[in-house]
């Protein structure tokens, strides 16, 4: 069995996968760099592992270009480029979540202009600039995994990177890989944030509109 290919009858990584995760098709799945992770628990610590190093990436990184695509597909592969071989790709598979996967670079290039102007402009207040971005991400899905962290990393990004402000505590002590009080707070208020109500998702980013 060649290293990525996976037996998808011993493959437990879709099986218990939190409220709003993305399940990974067969094709994705064998994407993954590991043959011998089998389970959720291994996979998360890779990633984990993954992700920490794409945070010193990102500390290090002089790049100024933030809100392009070249960036977004960048950041997306330093934080999960180790573990998938799809990472930085946009997805070519519908899923549950998200646009029709055609669609996606041409959404993600209005994002990245409304975004802009909102900065340029000073249409919204940072914080609320950071909240919308990253629930329009998120409705976007431009991966086929790992959309919401990298979501609320960009989001972070925009807020230290363009304004010098703190970035968003998103987990609030909890881990929002898992299934607890503040995971499905945060799935309510992306989903009201669907039907353009984003008080839910203003209150969890600890933005006080005035």
């Amino acid at each position: 069995m060649a290293q990525g290919d996976i037996a998808l009858d011993d493959m437990a990584l879709n099986n218990d996968h939190p409220q709003g995760a993305t399940p990974l098709d067969p094709d994705e799945l064998a994407g993954l760099k590991f043959a011998h992770v089998t389970k959720r628990g291994e996979l998360d610590h890779l990633e984990q592992a993954n992700i920490q190093a794409g945070l010193q990436w990102l500390q290090r990184t002089k790049r100024t270009d933030i809100l392009t695509e070249d960036f977004v597909r960048t950041l997306h592969k330093r934080l999960f480029g180790d573990v998938w071989r799809w990472a930085g790709t946009f997805r070519k598979t519908e899923k549950s979540i998200g646009i029709d996967p055609v669609k996606i670079a041409v959404e993600l290039h209005h994002l990245l202009g409304d975004t802009q102007y909102w900065i340029e402009h000073e249409t919204f207040p940072p914080l609320e600039i950071a909240a919308r971005f990253h629930h329009k991400l998120v409705y976007i899905h431009p991966f086929p995994n790992g959309n919401g962290r990298h979501a609320r990393i960009m989001a972070d990004v925009i807020l230290t990177k363009i304004y010098g402000s703190p970035a968003i505590d998103w987990a609030g002590g909890y881990d929002l890989q898992s299934m607890n009080e503040r995971r499905d707070i945060y799935i309510q208020a992306l989903r009201a944030a669907d039907e353009r109500d984003y008080k839910l998702m203003f209150s969890f980013v600890g933005y006080e509109q005035s």
